[in-house]
């Protein structure tokens, strides 16, 4: 069986832009578990979490993010949706995504593939183990 393997050369570090493109590919070729609750969802990026953030998680260092999801509005206290709306997003931080991709060495696609099926799979209730198995499976149509 032979794979292919997508290999990107930047000599350049990649920009917001490319990070974006690559979100918006890895988005559509998420397991479909994970699709049929990410039907809404919008991608939001920046270099860094801001202040606000980070005093919100209580992060010792901005690096430490490198995805987060953000639910628009409860449905009652304390009841979230667990589907996405148009209010929804997935934040996605570039300077923390980039340093673990040098720190890894791994394809940066799948890296951001990894980054986005955990915090979405958190999010909505997904166990270790299902979240696990749904990183390893191949990317659904690009293989």
């Amino acid at each position: 069986m032979s794979t292919k393997q997508i290999i990107m050369n930047f000599t350049m570090p990649p920009s917001l832009d490319d990070i974006t493109v690559l979100a918006a590919a890895v988005l559509e070729s998420l397991p479909e578990e994970l699709l049929e609750f990410c039907d809404s969802l919008a991608l939001a990026f920046d270099e860094f979490p801001d202040e606000t953030l980070e005093q919100e998680l209580d992060l010792e260092d901005p690096y430490e993010l490198l995805a987060l999801y953000r639910s628009g509005k409860e449905l009652a206290p304390g009841v979230e949706r667990k589907t996405a709306n148009d209010d929804d997003m997935l934040m996605l931080f570039r300077r923390p995504l980039l340093d673990m991709w040098c720190e890894t060495g791994d394809d940066l696609e799948a890296l951001l593939r990894q980054v986005m099926i955990e915090e979405l799979g958190k999010y909505f209730d997904f166990s270790e183990d299902e979240i696990e198995d749904m990183a390893e499976r191949h990317y659904q149509g690009m293989l």
